[in-house]
């Protein structure tokens, strides 16, 4: 049986660098594998984008309500699929996890997703919990704060400032957001200088 693979970890520690490379790995023994990434991540648009430079064309945009199960089985019935390998993968909703762990489990194609745990204000993303249920192998990508510690918290800047507050989704790049991966240690030092910063105005 094939199994349902998370690899988590923070920003900047090599989740799409890793998937381009698991693909090439693939493809360099002349097995075929299928790309796919939910299409609510518009980082790259229909594109596998590593902060290194590299970059790979997706097969498949997911939007939230595929089903994946049906369109992967379809598809392995006109090709013979070694694995499925997902980016982004915390935007999938549950369900869409549940299609993945079957696709796995039923028709016995490897499916590596590659996400976030955890969103800026360190709650789970619901396809990254789902993933945490169900995956057979789970396996940390680690990177590192700028202080020099493990970072595990992806803490989100608006023009510059860090915030805290407001929606689970809002994509690297767009609106002047971005991230930046850091420590538990530095996390609460930027949260009370905020919340001391929101007082005092």
């Amino acid at each position: 049986m094939a199994k349902l693979y998370f690899r988590y970890g923070a920003m900047n520690s090599g989740k799409s660098t890793a998937l381009i490379q698991v693909a090439h790995n693939y493809e360099e023994r002349g097995m075929h594998v299928l790309l796919i990434k939910p299409s609510i991540d518009t980082k790259g648009a229909d594109t596998v984008v590593s902060r290194i430079g590299v970059s790979r064309p997706v097969d498949l945009l997911v939007p939230a309500g595929m089903d994946i199960y049906q369109v992967l089985e379809e598809a392995s019935k006109k090709t013979a699929l070694s694995c499925v390998l997902a980016d982004e993968a915390q935007f999938f909703t549950p369900d869409q996890i549940d299609q993945l762990f079957r696709v796995a489990v039923t028709l016995n194609i490897p499916v590596i997703c590659y996400g976030l745990r955890s969103d800026f204000q360190m709650k789970g993303f619901p396809g990254s919990t789902r993933l945490l249920e169900l995956a057979h192998s789970i396996e940390e990508l680690k990177t590192i704060c700028s202080c020099g510690k493990k970072a595990m918290i992806n803490a989100r800047l608006v023009n510059g400032e860090y915030v805290f507050e407001g929606a689970q989704v809002a994509i690297d790049g767009e609106a002047s957001v971005e991230y930046r991966s850091v420590c538990p240690e530095c996390y609460f030092r930027l949260r009370s200088e905020h919340q001391r910063k929101v007082h005092k105005a």
